[in-house]
């Protein structure tokens, strides 16, 4: 009898594990690995789930503010998955939780965040390792899962330079970053004032987007002539966003290049 209690109690354990095993194989397999670069990306049913953000520069703040400088030139290399991940990281992406609330990357008056991202990627635009690239598209940010949902299909980078009054940069960078607001998340608390408070949280993110390209060796451009209503259709925003501000960012032709050494020089002359 004990040794017959005893097998049952090993076929059930075993019946359980084969189970489990099942189980995990179905979930596992809903996954498909594209490719691994460092953390690496993982793509599901349209979504693909960025490297998670961590430390990968060796600039200062201070360098990075110093070598600033609006870009219009790219060289034709494409940026890697990582240099993406933590552009949109610097945009829109989660710094802290408290209690539920996500803090964010980038101030938000009343933490209403009104702002969405939004990625126009070219062919051959990102480069993921191992020979393969991100699918052109446009993709929109998800900040929770810090993760990128395809949109569209297909590179729209030449519809998106004509909706930009054919600036050249917007065309030959190979991502551009389209920054869109829903004012009614700021105005309904703070009224008519809260659309002052919208643009200033643009111009926030703006920032944050130039001082991480600086760092990771790349460039940007902020740009704010261009048809909105062209744009929100190009890139399919829902009924309530609005394009404020595109950010073409790639590797510059000609890096910047700077020294405080020479920054202390033009002080002196301008104290004389």
């Amino acid at each position: 009898m004990v040794i017959k209690g005893f097998i049952l109690r090993l076929g059930l354990l075993l019946s359980l594990a084969l189970t489990l095993s099942i189980i995990l194989y179905v979930v596992m397999s809903l996954y498909t690995s594209i490719t691994n670069v460092d953390v690496g990306v993982v793509s599901l049913d349209g979504e693909f789930l960025l490297p998670l953000p961590t430390k990968v520069t060796t600039i200062s703040v201070e360098e990075a503010i110093l070598l600033r400088k609006s870009i219009r030139e790219w060289s034709d290399k494409s940026l890697n998955i990582t240099q993406l991940s933590m552009i949109l990281w610097a945009t829109q992406g989660v710094v802290e939780d408290i209690h539920g609330w996500l803090r964010r990357a980038a101030p938000s008056a009343g933490a209403t965040y009104p702002l969405e991202i939004y990625v126009v990627i070219g062919e051959g635009g990102v480069y993921l390792g191992e020979g393969k690239y991100l699918p052109a598209g446009v993709y929109k940010y998800d900040f929770r899962r810090h993760s990128l949902r395809l949109v569209v299909s297909g590179d729209v980078r030449d519809r998106l330079w004509r909706a930009s009054l054919m600036q050249d940069w917007v065309r030959d960078a190979p991502v551009n970053i389209v920054i869109c607001a829903v004012y009614e998340r700021t105005t309904s608390r703070y009224g008519d004032r809260g659309i002052r408070y919208v643009i200033l949280e643009v111009g926030h993110v703006g920032q944050n987007i130039y001082l991480m390209t600086t760092a990771l060796g790349l460039g940007t451009v902020a740009i704010g002539a261009f048809y909105d209503d062209e744009v929100a259709n190009i890139i399919k925003a829902t009924k309530n966003e609005r394009p404020l501000y595109i950010f073409p960012v790639g590797v510059p032709l000609t890096p910047h290049k700077m020294t405080f050494e020479e920054l202390h020089k033009i002080y002196t002359r301008l104290r004389r």
